[in-house]
């Protein structure tokens, strides 16, 4: 975004995830585990997940609710520090910055963009002061008419007026509110931005404003995204490569439109059903049927499997890795690793 960007290579990722994983310790007091008699219990929201995300693409990350989404938009950000695995930034592991300046210029180069606008906007300070924070905290203008002048012109890019600065968060919708948090994202002048969930607690007539809006921007000032959400119908407007995950590992990795129209997991394919039938074609629809099982004691074997329609006996026993195919679809399913009978148990002879 800034005119004095230097040329980077675009064949390369600019965020490479590798082998990262995130685990909270959520057991009772020391005391009472020892009067009960019980175990640590470890919480494994996320059990190492790989993917890149190029330089002016977007990459989304998909999966009910408590697969680990957000986990990982907090670890990218480093509002967690990874148990284990990697997080680059064009080359540079995160971890292994040390100089303060280093530190500094990757923290103004990623911003977020959160998912309720209610909760992540101060309601004490004016619109002005919260948009221009990012400037005054990193330095990129000095004087009060500059930071003034750059503010309005923010709050102007993202469809509001000048005007607005004035006012207060409680005075605007919601679908205002992320207008402003899309203009303080873009006030650090970030290269990457991390979106959870940017619309899910918005209107659905509020949605697609919200979705054109940052889709414009991003072709505007080449922005990079990662891209949380559980709707699969956003995630087909905004994304080019989606990640479903499920129990904090991902279960197929692929381009946009053959997760739409060649989905090869069960569990993405079921997700699919999910969709509105907004042409009521009568199709007979699957969806994702039972509940989240419990990832601080996950099924043996591949989590999926108490849900999966097609599940066998290898589907309990062992855990499928995450296989790049020919094609390049990643995808972690015995069934198409091994290319074994998909037909449900019930129909095989």
């Amino acid at each position: 975004m800034a005119d004095n960007a230097q040329p980077r290579d675009l064949t390369s990722p600019m965020l490479r995830v590798s082998g990262l994983k995130r685990y909270f310790d959520v057991s009772k007091p020391l005391l009472n585990r020892l009067l009960e008699g019980k175990p640590r219990m470890i919480l494994k929201a996320v059990s190492g997940i790989d993917f890149d995300i190029i330089k002016g693409q977007t990459f989304a990350l998909v999966g009910e609710s408590g697969c680990g989404k957000s986990t990982v938009a907090n670890l990218v950000v480093g509002l967690h520090p990874p148990t284990a695995g990697k997080i680059e930034f064009e080359g540079v592991d995160a971890a292994t910055i040390t100089n303060r300046a280093q530190m500094e210029q990757l923290r103004r180069r990623i911003a977020m963009i959160f998912q309720d606008p209610y909760a992540s906007l101060n309601p004490r300070w004016r619109v002005s002061p919260i948009v221009s924070e990012p400037i005054r905290a990193f330095g990129l203008l000095k004087g009060a008419k500059k930071i003034s002048q750059r503010t309005e012109e923010l709050l102007t890019q993202v469809g509001l007026s000048a005007a607005d600065g004035e006012k207060y968060p409680h005075e605007f919708s919601g679908g205002q509110r992320q207008r402003i948090s899309i203009a303080r994202a873009l006030a650090s002048e970030p290269d990457f931005i991390v979106c959870d969930e940017p619309t899910s607690a918005l209107d659905v007539s509020v949605q697609a404003q919200i979705l054109n809006l940052m889709k414009g921007l991003q072709n505007k000032f080449d922005l990079t995204y990662l891209f949380i959400s559980h709707d699969l119908a956003v995630v087909r407007h905004m994304a080019d490569n989606v990640g479903v995950m499920y129990l904090g590992r991902l279960c197929e990795v692929a381009p946009v439109d053959d997760i739409f129209d060649n989905p090869l997991h069960p569990y993405t394919q079921l997700l699919l059903e999910t969709i509105p039938d907004v042409e009521m074609t009568g199709r007979n629809r699957a969806p994702v049927a039972g509940e989240i099982p419990n990832p601080i004691d996950p099924p043996r074997g591949c989590t999926f499997h108490p849900r999966c329609p097609l599940v066998a006996d290898y589907c309990r026993k062992e855990r499928p890795d995450l296989v790049t195919l020919d094609s390049g679809v990643r995808v972690a399913c015995h069934a198409v690793i091994q290319g074994q009978d998909w037909r449900p148990e019930s129909d095989r002879s």
